[in-house]
């Protein structure tokens, strides 16, 4: 199985997971590391709307929780949107975590519908270095 076939099925799986009950709109992310492990999310939101978190923070909880590593591929899909990116915040979390070549797989509901990279979504975002 390709590698983003399997990051969008995994995205899938997890968007059919969230917890959306205000917004209902679900969404689900999944992110792979150079290994080929797979970390997978959805959005779950609470009655303090919107101080829910995202299908991306998800995913890079778990991420984090199992030691990172590095992250190749990203897939995002949402189930009443095409082609859906991860919000500003989210931009900037995986930045965190990934290069600026790091490929963002965008998906509809069939599959993966367009590539770019994490330096083509978030061009000017922040970086750790300069903090220290």
């Amino acid at each position: 199985m390709a590698v983003t076939d399997e990051l969008f099925l995994a995205a899938r799986a997890a968007m059919a997971k969230a917890h959306a009950p205000y917004s209902h709109f679900p969404v689900g992310a999944a992110l792979r590391t150079a290994d080929g492990r797979v970390y997978a999310g959805a959005n779950i939101e609470n009655a303090s709307y919107p101080e829910g978190w995202c299908a991306e923070t998800t995913a890079l909880g778990h991420y984090v929780m199992d030691g990172g590593g590095e992250i190749t591929d990203i897939a995002v899909v949402a189930e009443r949107m095409d082609r859906i990116t991860p919000c500003g915040g989210c931009r900037q979390r995986l930045a965190e975590f990934s290069r600026p070549s790091t490929r963002l797989h965008l998906c509809d509901q069939n599959g993966v519908v367009e590539t770019l990279t994490m330096g083509d979504i978030l061009p000017l975002g922040f970086s750790g270095e300069i903090l220290k």
